[in-house]
């Protein structure tokens, strides 16, 4: 390494937030821009371990040491083809990615972890800001043709990979504007959406075709997917999780992804408002994850009188628990920028919501309990009771269900298709990604479920390259890993 003792001089540096009563008046990043001096001397933080296990926790197998070592030496470009062999999209998983590598960094057994995430996101800022990414088409042609069914994650990096192949490939998007959860269900605060119309000019200018509102199905006949010697669903897991509980025919409850879209077309000028508003309301957010942290933040750009927030599990430990050791990915408390533009922390764990209250049709109140979890010595199974003395009534003028998502559509292109579906309602594969029709495949999160973006891209690449292989035989597509060269 450029610099072997950087782990002990230099101390973790991050991207500091942009001041509170400043961003929440906008839909702008959060994050102030982090000099490039300074982040070389982050990524002098790496270590040159001997067996580097961020590997092991990127799904996609990024070459994380020796993009830190070019970045530490100034040598900018030979660190973005490095990013660029591993990972299609940077920009995206630089903002978005919860960072596996980093709770498997060896540095982070002791120390703060290298900031890997931000040192990606600042590498292809600095390769865009350069114009060193730049359309590649393919130098020839196969022939062969390729249809993409989503245009989210997942589906822009199994056409990107096709591509390269040098298949002639075309994606359909059954909404106006492309990128899928990235686009619809992703805040701009979080990811600006010029950072995805940018890499789709790019991936146009390659020769991938895009056709939006185009739904397989309804908008465009299933038998047009005859006309292409390959299909890869990549439509995503968009059935909402529901909590059938008294009251949830009120108004006023909706689903975070009828909530987050919104917000989301009327910056782009989609619309012209946003008909569920949280504005003068007091808000409550069901279930503690990622989206209903976006949830929050959008509900207090919006002008919401009151949010808070409830998790059904009980609050986790600060640190890494003792039954997750490194390198595996820790169950820790992580606190997002939304929940730091609150005047207190709007989380309240161990929490079952139980009944919504109505007047005159309209929801103004949810009932709630605190839980105990017991956990079963023989079985390891936790059992969840209700805590006597403990329910509570909360004000509520608006709320949104944040619980996750149960698998992928089936009353679409799933259905026309005849694909078979696993015991979790995901689409069933082989272990090359192939469906029980012969040349359709599956990819990201209608395949394996609800999962990260990492996944979803690495999902797609792979997915890729076994059509490919269906294709032509072989594939010269990289496998997922280190091992591979760069193909600039």
């Amino acid at each position: 390494m450029g610099k072997p003792t950087g782990f002990k001089e230099f101390k973790r540096q991050a991207p500091v937030e942009r001041p509170v009563e400043e961003r929440i008046s906008d839909y702008e990043e959060v994050y102030e821009p982090f000099p490039e001096e300074k982040l070389q001397r982050q990524a002098a933080r790496c270590m040159n371990c001997g067996i580097p296990f961020c590997h092991i926790g990127c799904p996609l197998g990024n070459i994380i040491p020796e993009w830190n070592d070019l970045v530490y030496k100034g040598q900018w470009k030979a660190a973005w083809e490095i990013l660029s062999a591993t990972n299609n999209f940077p920009e995206f998983t630089g903002r978005i990615c919860p960072a596996p590598c980093e709770e498997a960094c060896v540095l982070g057994i002791n120390e703060p972890a290298v900031s890997i995430e931000n040192i990606e996101k600042t590498i292809i800022e600095h390769a865009f800001n350069e114009g060193w990414v730049v359309p590649e088409p393919p130098e020839s042609r196969t022939g062969k043709t390729a249809a993409v069914i989503g245009s989210g994650p997942s589906g822009l990096a199994a056409a990107d990979q096709l591509n390269r192949a040098g298949h002639k490939v075309t994606v359909f998007e059954r909404a106006k504007r492309l990128g899928g959860l990235l686009r619809f269900g992703i805040p701009d605060f979080k990811l600006e959406k010029r950072i995805i119309d940018r890499r789709i000019k790019i991936m146009e200018e390659e020769g991938i075709h895009f056709r939006t509102q185009a739904a397989i199905g309804t908008q465009v006949s299933i038998d047009e997917l005859d006309e292409f010697d390959v299909v890869i669903l990549c439509c995503g897991s968009t059935e909402g999780r529901d909590l059938p509980i008294l009251g949830r025919d009120l108004e006023g409850i909706h689903f975070a992804m009828e909530f987050l879209p919104q917000q989301n077309k009327k910056i782009a000028g989609d619309q012209s408002r946003v008909k569920i508003s949280a504005k003068g309301k007091h808000v409550v957010v069901i279930g503690g994850g990622d989206t209903g942290s976006d949830c929050i933040g959008t509900s207090i750009r919006q002008g919401c009188k009151s949010v808070v927030n409830f998790e059904l599990f009980p609050q986790p430990p600060l640190y890494r628990p003792a039954h997750q050791p490194w390198p595996y990915w820790p169950m820790k408390l992580r606190s997002s920028s939304s929940h730091h533009e609150c005047e207190q922390d709007p989380r309240n764990y161990a929490l079952l919501t139980k009944a919504f209250r109505g007047e005159v049709g309209h929801v103004v109140g949810v009932t709630s309990v605190k839980v105990d979890f017991t956990r079963e010595r023989q079985t390891g199974n936790s059992n969840m009771e209700e805590v006597p003395g403990t329910e509570k009534e909360w004000k509520a003028d608006l709320v949104l269900l944040a619980l996750g998502f149960t698998g992928p559509e089936r009353n679409n292109v799933i259905h026309g298709l005849g694909i078979e579906l696993d015991e979790r309602g995901n689409i069933k594969t082989t272990e090359t990604y192939q469906t029980n029709v012969e040349n359709v495949f599956a990819a990201g999160d209608c395949h394996r479920g609800q999962s990260l973006i990492v996944w979803a891209i690495s999902e797609g690449r792979e997915a890729a390259r076994c059509a490919d292989i269906y294709l032509m035989g072989e594939s010269y597509l990289p496998t997922k890993g280190p091992d591979d060269l760069p193909r600039r």
